[in-house]
């Protein structure tokens, strides 16, 4: 079988849908390439794209879509709940099928190296490809954001991998590198207390003595007036999507607030929706690989 790589970059735009559609355009123009979703959150003024394909083509792919961001998207009149430090603000390569995660890595660095050079755009390497501990969390990476970064890449712990000790003036910096699957999934409460959400997210992410592999952050979802926990799922076997649920609910409880609904952002995988059933209808001796039909199918 042919190898497959999935890339889902994130571009700090949200709202001008126009140029959203333009994003899409540039990866479905790639042969070999399959676009198989784009979400946009006009809130967090932020879209996730993902797509996959041949590696190669792969790495074109989001060279083009990392090209169209420097040339479109202007953090400097750029505004919206979701931190951000580039127009293009990560692009990770995820391995699918036939691949082992040091080949993406591997695969990460050409294509950041490429994108410095090309784009003038300097590069941060992350997760798997990091070059160092402390720069394997994206969170600590962006830490300050497009207003902060000119001065934190000049300490020397923070200089670019590529691209010189500086950023982009108006698409910063970007980062790059080989994970594992990710779930991006958000939990609305039904309050306008954005403290809430905050709290909530403080409590349950790794960093600050939470649950594995979890990521969270608090934020305000201002079409709607309601507070959000935004949640990274980085490993959902260590953490599954139920547990973090359950206990935002119970957390939430405490100052007399509800869930009124989640939000999966981009894909996930089969698995993580088939432990949630598990949990929730009790099922006893449950085996997922010989009781889910599609299972079968793969």
């Amino acid at each position: 079988m042919a190898k497959l790589m999935e890339c889902i970059p994130n571009i700090s735009e949200g709202r001008r849908m126009d140029l959203v559609e333009e994003f899409a355009d540039v990866v479905r123009a790639v042969p070999g390439v399959t676009l198989i979703d784009y979400s946009s959150d006009a809130s967090h003024n932020r879209s996730v794209f993902t797509f996959l394909g041949d590696p190669d083509q792969v790495m074109e792919a989001a060279f083009r879509f990392a090209k169209l961001a420097v040339e479109k998207i202007d953090l400097r009149v750029h505004e919206g709940e979701h931190p951000r430090m580039g127009a293009v603000d990560v692009i990770p390569f995820v391995p699918i099928r036939d691949m082992d995660m040091q080949e993406c890595v591997e695969r990460s660095k050409v294509l950041a190296e490429r994108i410095a050079g090309e784009l003038d755009l300097p590069v941060f390497l992350y997760e798997e490809s990091a070059s160092a501990p402390h720069r394997r969390n994206l969170a600590a990476i962006r830490k300050g954001q497009f207003e902060g970064m000119a001065e934190k890449v000049l300490e020397e712990q923070w200089h670019p991998d590529f691209g010189g000790n500086r950023i982009h003036p108006s698409a910063g910096v970007v980062a790059v590198g080989a994970r594992q699957p990710l779930i991006a999934f958000n939990i609305n409460l039904d309050t306008s207390d954005v403290s809430i959400a905050k709290k909530i997210a403080k409590i349950i992410r790794e960093k600050d003595g939470g649950f594995r592999a979890v990521k969270a952050l608090g934020v305000m979802l201002e079409e709607r007036n309601i507070a959000q926990v935004s949640i990274n799922m980085c490993d959902y076997k260590q953490t599954p999507l139920y547990r973090v649920l359950e206990f935002v609910r119970f957390e939430a409880a405490r100052y007399g607030v509800h869930v009124v609904g989640t939000e999966i952002i981009g894909l996930a995988p089969m698995m993580a929706f088939v432990d949630a059933a598990d949990y929730y209808l009790q099922i006893e001796k449950f085996d997922a690989f010989k009781q889910v039909l599609e299972c079968h199918l793969l």
